[in-house]
């Protein structure tokens, strides 16, 4: 018989020894991190020239990726596909936010896969202050495009990068080319960035622009002009196809008066309604006639080569950036001056000569 007990609720009775139903467990077991299998190199580029659009997400995600290991991985795959390169018609494609872009490139991509083209779309998407990552992704408003057998949609965020594209599209781009994608489709932020970072990697700049905008002013900037090969005036449907048309006229009169973005070639002006899918071989026809002219004057190849070298330089810079900032001590030198500046005590010129004097170098 137990004895007695006072009854109250704080009263608890003895429990059953072991687990939580009774029985008796051993202490878990750690789980440990698989060790990750070292990349196939070879094999994954078997699979991005077979044209496995699974295969070819994996090896755009391996050169995007900021690891060291990965990078070197990357070098490796791209060295693999370089001689597959080259093949395909790259095509810029800018404008103001809400010129219509995507829903441009959604109508053009789609209709060139029925004719039985393989597209390829970069779209660089403006990047989240706060993640990095794409706050649009043009993937999920190109619905008709992505189901596309033929077609291959790939998001990225520019990550802050100057001219509104990623970092990594050149080395994106010779990945599609390599998988076999006829043209390439490069859609940039279009926030008025330095464009001529775009007009660097492709062979075709297309400008889109709207009517009753504003855009007849800031097609004037000689800038931007200068640097498209094409103009579309886009959103030519409904009771704007006669300002459209109107729009159209002013704009090659422009392109009349300037200097030609590609040699030989005479840039010109065509009106588009991506919602009626009008006027879209118009743009296919634009781009086959020059193709056909700049490779005639062999301008093609010059200008690629011309490319692939300021690309060259360009990775030296970044190079050079990284490397600078890599010193943990130069890391804190850079914060040492900025107070100095900021307080007053010395010029950003003084600043800037401190960083760089020839002692402080060696030092490091």
């Amino acid at each position: 018989m137990m004895p007695h007990q006072d009854k109250s609720a704080l009263y608890v009775m003895d429990g059953v020894k072991g687990g939580h139903d009774g029985m008796s467990y051993s202490n878990p077991k750690k789980f440990r991190k698989k060790k990750q299998e070292a990349l196939d190199i070879r094999k994954l580029a078997e699979e991005v020239r077979a044209g496995d659009r699974t295969s070819l997400s994996k090896a755009i995600t391996l050169i995007e990726s900021s690891n060291n290991a990965h990078k070197e991985d990357a070098q490796k795959l791209l060295q693999e596909l370089l001689p597959y390169t080259g093949d395909s018609i790259r095509i810029g494609i800018t404008g103001v936010p809400g010129a219509g872009k995507s829903s441009f490139i959604e109508a053009f991509g789609t209709m060139l896969c029925k004719t039985g083209k393989r597209v390829a779309v970069l779209a660089i998407d403006p990047s989240s202050s706060l993640s990095g990552g794409s706050i649009l992704g043009d993937k999920t408003r190109m619905e008709e495009l992505v189901r596309q057998e033929n077609a291959f949609v790939r998001p990225s965020p520019s990550a802050g990068t100057l001219g509104g594209v990623h970092k990594k599209s050149r080395e994106t781009m010779l990945l599609c080319e390599a998988a076999g994608y006829d043209v390439i489709l490069i859609e940039t932020v279009g926030v008025g960035q330095s464009e001529t970072y775009v007009r660097g990697m492709v062979d075709f700049f297309l400008l889109l622009v709207l009517t009753g905008a504003g855009d007849e002013l800031q097609g004037m900037k000689k800038g931007i002009m200068e640097l498209a090969d094409g103009i579309i005036v886009h959103k030519a449907d409904g009771e704007n196809i006669r300002q459209a048309r109107r729009t159209m006229q002013e704009y090659k009169q422009i392109l009349h008066f300037l200097q030609p973005s590609t040699p030989g070639w005479l840039s010109t002006a065509v009106t588009v309604s991506s919602m009626e899918k009008k006027g879209l071989e118009s743009v296919w026809d634009m781009l086959v006639e020059f193709e056909q002219k700049v490779k005639e004057s062999n301008y093609w190849n010059i200008r690629r080569r011309e490319q692939t070298r300021d690309w060259f330089h360009t990775m030296i810079t970044d190079h050079l950036i990284d490397s600078f900032y890599k010193s943990p001590e130069r890391k804190k030198q850079v914060r040492s001056l900025e107070d100095e500046i900021l307080y007053g005590r010395l010029t950003v010129t003084q600043g800037v000569s401190a960083l760089f004097d020839e002692k402080n170098t060696n030092e490091l």
